[in-house]
């Protein structure tokens, strides 16, 4: 995975590539714990391999026992525009909601990053709602989108 996040076209608009493969390792053994420290929150992780088995990214997910859920996703540049980010992000959701009964995921992303709004936009997102925003309280530069399973679920 350090040889996919690497790639520096992922941080166009925030974060940066890992410094060093030891401090992914150490990233991803504090994530393996899989629950916030105080259990309020389950962190869930996911590789997303090719078939030829070839690493291509990963996407994770915050649940919250409200049913909501942060989802994210990184992907190598070399990989985007053909449908592999909106699938493993479909796929993921089809996890979250049957064994852990989300039923409305939420992401936060930068206002700029069009590659992410039309990823999002694919998968049926849209702008979040005020509740939302109040839980969520993102920062200037970003923007919340979210999907609800059903009309009830939406906040």
């Amino acid at each position: 995975m350090f040889l996919v996040l690497s790639d520096p076209a992922i941080y166009e608009f925030e974060n940066a590539p890992p410094v060093s493969e030891a401090w992914l390792v150490d990233r991803f053994a504090r994530l393996e714990a899989g629950r916030s420290k105080d259990g309020e929150q389950t962190w869930l992780n996911w590789v997303i391999r090719l078939p030829s088995g070839e690493l291509a990214g990963y996407v994770q997910s915050t649940v919250l026992a409200s049913g909501m859920a942060y989802v994210a996703y990184e992907l190598a540049s070399a990989h985007w525009r053909k449908g592999i980010g909106s699938a493993a992000v479909r796929v993921m959701m089809q996890e979250l909601s049957s064994r852990y009964g989300v039923n409305t995921f939420i992401a936060v992303l930068k206002s700029q990053n069009y590659r992410s709004i039309g990823l999002l936009q694919k998968l049926e997102f849209v702008a979040a709602s005020e509740e939302v925003l109040s839980i969520v309280a993102p920062e200037p530069d970003e923007r919340v989108m979210m999907k609800a399973q059903s009309p009830e679920a939406a906040l």
